[in-house]
């Protein structure tokens, strides 16, 4: 499917590794410059040399999200090498796993920081830009959202609240001309994947194999999704095929959210 990005530009937060990583590798291959915006140089770096066959431009901007403001910088190092954005991926952003009477004041403020406040900050200082544009956001949320669990306290409050945010944020677009969807992943083969694996096998006291098998049956999946398939649906919800798709929250998790 020709998706019409050809010639476009990204800016993907959390783009050293991971899920951030594939989004970049899926929209390079569809003809979009991209400014990649994380903590680590090196591993953008690594990112970007991934890139260059796909014939496409790349901006590294180091950035810690957290800092208030650290996203206007990175739109403005964006517009000034690019002139342009067509799709702000909000990515950067993770919470700490723990039982609620282990995490402190500073985890909670810390988990809000970066992933809520982040995202925030990003759409505010990109949104004018994706206005002349007819641009889209893609904020990268997580299931956890769906249903509380112990050990996910912030995390999953952090992304609830982001669910409602990217219904308000849609709404407001549907008259400035902006799209705004979510993403929910689940169980992705990450390095966040495989930390669940070891807390798993070091809590549980099982070998590899068993904890994986036992993640897998805890979401009743077949198996692990790849960060290449979050890919491919960010640059679908990109693109102008997915026009009529607004304030929409998509679950890719091989079927784990039961819910409605």
């Amino acid at each position: 499917m020709e998706l019409g990005l050809n010639g476009k530009v990204a800016l993907v937060t959390g783009a050293s590794r991971g899920i951030g990583a594939a989004i970049c590798v899926a929209l390079a291959r569809e003809g979009m410059d991209i400014c990649l915006v994380a903590r680590d140089e090196a591993k953008m770096r690594e990112v970007a040399s991934g890139l260059s066959n796909a014939g496409v431009q790349t901006h590294l901007h180091t950035a810690d999200l957290c800092q208030p403001d650290a996203a206007a910088k990175a739109v403005a190092a964006a517009i000034a090498t690019f002139g342009r954005l067509d799709l702000l991926v909000n990515n950067a952003g993770a919470t700490k796993r723990a039982d609620f009477f282990d995490l402190a004041e500073e985890d909670w403020m810390a988990g809000f920081a970066l992933k809520f406040h982040g995202y925030v900050r990003m759409t505010r200082a990109a949104w004018q830009h994706l206005r002349v544009s007819g641009g889209a956001v893609v904020n990268i949320v997580g299931i956890g959202a769906r249903a509380g669990a112990a050990e996910f306290t912030i995390g999953g409050s952090v992304n609830a609240a982001l669910l409602n945010y990217t219904k308000a944020m849609a709404d407001i677009g549907v008259e400035h001309g902006v799209r705004v969807n979510a993403i929910n992943p689940g169980l992705i083969e990450t390095d966040r994947f495989t930390r669940n694996v070891e807390r798993t096998m070091r809590d549980r006291s099982m070998t590899r194999e068993e904890a994986i098998k036992f993640l897998l049956t805890s979401h009743r999946t077949n198996r692990g999704g790849r960060p290449d398939e979050i890919g491919t649906l960010t640059a679908f919800l990109a693109s102008d095929q997915s026009d009529f798709i607004q304030g929409s929250i998509v679950d890719i998790d091989g079927g784990a959210t039961r819910s409605l």
